[in-house]
């Protein structure tokens, strides 16, 4: 027999419509009331019907969650469990649910965003990503619906509530911490002319060197998606064919330890050959052979305050846009040598 919110209000001694105001966590019902309610709740079996509530109040309580791609890749790179345990902090804090996109392509993607905003199976959405050109980010601006992203907006950033780090001051920073071990002949790579994070990071490295008087060098720049279909004697060759660098600073520790292990297949020292810093700090950073020096980027925090951000939009639509940064620090391991001038 179906427990009906009538059973519970019985058992609890109150009315149907305070069991409806505890459901909801009203602040105007109190905390003996609350309690009374939810152990009456807990005594009979009785689950709330969320998806028949959310017709009523016009909220489904639920937060989208957009992939950059294919949940399955994502999943493997340590940053969106990170980023995800920290929405799912302010989630669970104010009893809303997450939605992931399960899509595979972009265009699949961006047809479970039209879902979830047509249908209204969301409340808001979260990019966990930025891009140079995003439709979905246009779309979700066109139809007025309440959004954060993470990461800087390439287009209409005034327009858009987004949380970051400040890239371009963290890679310069990163970049002159080599320099003044006695590096100039720096190389750079991981950069994705879609992404914007690596473009920023980029530009942070570019400016390091131009301020430090260092020539900047193209054949020293290798994009991410190179680096993605060459086998490992490819990205050697390709590497130290030329000028032999010095010192590498990559986008991301996950390029940092398969560059690191092609380097301990080939006998080639970390640090003393070749010094490498990345970005990320996974765990996995500190049980490296050496341990790798990574700029920690605070990803779960970066989870928390883009959770917060949309939960402010949500209640609140007049709310204006805001940009959040979030700090980040390099953490000085093993990978960075000085360079010992003959």
């Amino acid at each position: 027999m179906t427990v009906t919110i009538k059973d519970v209000a019985r058992v609890a001694q109150v009315s149907p419509s305070t069991v409806s105001r505890v459901i909801a966590d009203n602040p105007r019902i109190s905390e003996e009331t609350k309690r009374r309610v939810r152990e009456a709740m807990n005594e009979l079996g009785y689950h709330p019907n969320f998806q028949a509530r959310s017709l009523v109040v016009k909220s489904t309580k639920t937060i989208g969650i957009i992939m950059p791609n294919s949940a399955t890749q994502v999943l493997e790179n340590p940053f969106f469990p990170e980023v995800l345990r920290g929405i799912s902090l302010i989630a669970r804090e104010n009893r809303f649910g997450i939605y992931l996109s399960t899509g595979a392509t972009q265009e699949e993607i961006f047809e479970e965003v039209i879902q979830m905003v047509q249908g209204r199976r969301v409340d808001g959405i979260i990019l966990l990503y930025s891009k140079t050109d995003d439709k979905i980010m246009k779309y979700l601006l066109d139809n007025d619906f309440p959004f954060t992203v993470i990461g800087r907006p390439f287009h209409n950033a005034e327009r858009i509530t987004y949380v970051d780090n400040d890239n371009i001051y963290a890679t310069k920073q990163v970049t002159k911490y080599l320099i003044d071990k006695g590096h100039e002949k720096i190389a750079f790579i991981g950069v994705n002319t879609e992404d914007v994070f690596t473009i920023d990071r980029m530009e942070g490295y570019k400016q390091a060197m131009e301020e430090a008087g260092i020539p900047f060098k193209k054949d020293y720049v290798i994009h991410e998606k190179w680096l993605k279909e060459n086998e490992k004697e490819a990205i050697i060759e390709y590497l130290f064919s030329k000028e032999v660098p010095t010192a590498i600073v990559l986008t991301d520790d996950f390029l940092a330890i398969k560059l690191m292990s092609i380097a301990e297949d080939l006998s080639i020292r970390v640090p003393e050959d070749i010094s490498i810093v990345s970005f990320n700090n996974i765990m996995l950073c500190q049980y490296m052979r050496p341990p790798l020096s990574s700029v920690d980027i605070n990803i779960f925090q970066l989870g928390i305050e883009a959770a917060g951000c949309l939960l402010d939009k949500i209640n609140h639509p007049e709310t204006l846009p805001k940009r959040i940064t979030i700090p980040a620090k390099m953490i000085e391991r093993k990978t960075c040598a000085k360079i010992i001038k003959k």
